[in-house]
């Protein structure tokens, strides 16, 4: 009896400028690899800023190596310019939009806090799209996914190119789509809530993907992966302790904790829901399972997030930020310790970045063995 193909799946997700973390992480597994040409990770599944580097692999799936080596040169030069309008007029412009709806001075609606057409012209040049085809055609993708958030349905769906006859699905409120991936879905799936412009994409608005994703590991799922490597952009704290504060949380307080319980709390119910479903499997002999006809498998996980907080780190270069960029983020609190948390997901600069993919390595490098026994047959 032939043995049932495996397939490893990596999981990016959000987190804006937080994703240069995952750079590290895939750097990391390229070396403990030995520098692979063959792509370890025929399915790679991504959200929001993590829909990025998943598609950057994808795109250089021919060669694992060249592919992380091509994302760290971008992240490692990274600047606020590449990624977002920084200079007085545009954000002029875009604040007094902001100020004329809420005074009623205007009717129209304004679009975002900051124009990203940068970041569309760097992906432009940086993505060759049509090569994801070819990888798929040639054996070295099998299936790559794209996540967003619409805005008139309220569905998360994830958008994936694969092989012919890969079906999509429909979850409640989160499906599957088959669709020649392009620049728009990218845009889309990291487009910041009230930061970045939603993206229009067949009959809808969409948004970032990370909004109301409340299964973000299942679109590698669906599309066949039996293992999955899980990137998250935010430190799990296991100290539960409450601190003490008697001061009024500040704007970029309120944010940063809403851009968190956006970005990182659906991951972790997502992989303690599956590590359940684990443990439950690993009760039920096989025999049993098979006369039953139990659909459900077993799936290895390996998780890696920041050891450090992120928002400590921001807070080291937050400084960094273009002059325009600080005059804007001052008032709410942002330029301070306690609201870089908000800072750190716009904090696009090479310094950050780089500090971040160190963290990621470092992270990775330390858990080795356990990297090493992911990609090992069962």
């Amino acid at each position: 009896m032939n043995r049932r193909t495996t397939r490893a799946g990596l999981v990016l997700t959000g987190g804006g400028a937080r994703a240069a973390y995952q750079v590290g992480v895939v750097k990391a597994v390229r070396d403990i690899l030995g520098n692979p040409a063959s792509n370890p990770f025929p399915i790679l599944c991504g959200t929001s800023a993590g829909a990025i580097n998943a598609v950057a692999l994808a795109v250089f799936a021919d060669n694992f190596t060249r592919g992380v080596g091509n994302l760290l040169e971008v992240w490692e030069h990274m600047r606020c310019e590449l990624v977002y309008r920084t200079d007085v007029a545009s954000i002029l412009r875009r604040g007094a939009s902001w100020l004329g709806a809420m005074t009623w001075i205007s009717r129209r609606n304004p679009i975002s806090l900051l124009d990203n057409a940068p970041l569309g012209e760097l992906l432009g040049k940086f993505l060759p799209f049509e090569r994801i085809q070819t990888h798929i055609d040639a054996g070295a993708l099998y299936a790559v996914s794209v996540t967003s958030s619409g805005y008139t349905s309220g569905q998360s769906v994830s958008f994936f190119q694969g092989p012919p006859g890969l079906e999509g699905w429909e979850r409640n409120q989160r499906i599957g789509a088959a669709v020649a991936l392009k620049l728009e879905y990218l845009l889309a799936s990291s487009a910041l809530p009230f930061i970045f412009p939603a993206v229009k994409l067949h009959r809808e608005y969409f948004g970032d993907g990370s909004m109301r994703q409340i299964a973000p590991v299942s679109p590698a799922l669906h599309l066949g992966a039996d293992r999955v490597l899980v990137v998250g952009t935010g430190r799990q704290v296991t100290d539960q302790a409450r601190a003490r504060s008697n001061v009024y949380p500040s704007l970029a307080q309120i944010a940063g904790h809403a851009l968190n319980s956006i970005f990182l709390d659906s991951l972790m119910v997502d992989i303690e829901r599956m590590s359940r479903i684990n443990r439950t499997l690993n009760l039920i002999p096989v025999d049993v399972a098979a006369a039953k006809g139990v659909e459900l498998r077993p799936i290895k996980v390996l998780f890696i997030s920041p050891s450090q907080p992120i928002e400590r780190i921001a807070a080291r270069f937050v400084h960094e930020l273009p002059p325009m960029v600080r005059f804007v983020l001052r008032p709410t609190g942002a330029m301070a310790r306690s609201g870089s948390n908000l800072a750190s997901y716009l904090l696009f600069e090479e310094s950050f970045c780089r500090a971040l993919v160190d963290l990621g390595y470092q992270d990775t490098a330390s858990r080795e063995t356990e990297v090493r026994a992911f990609f090992e047959e069962d």
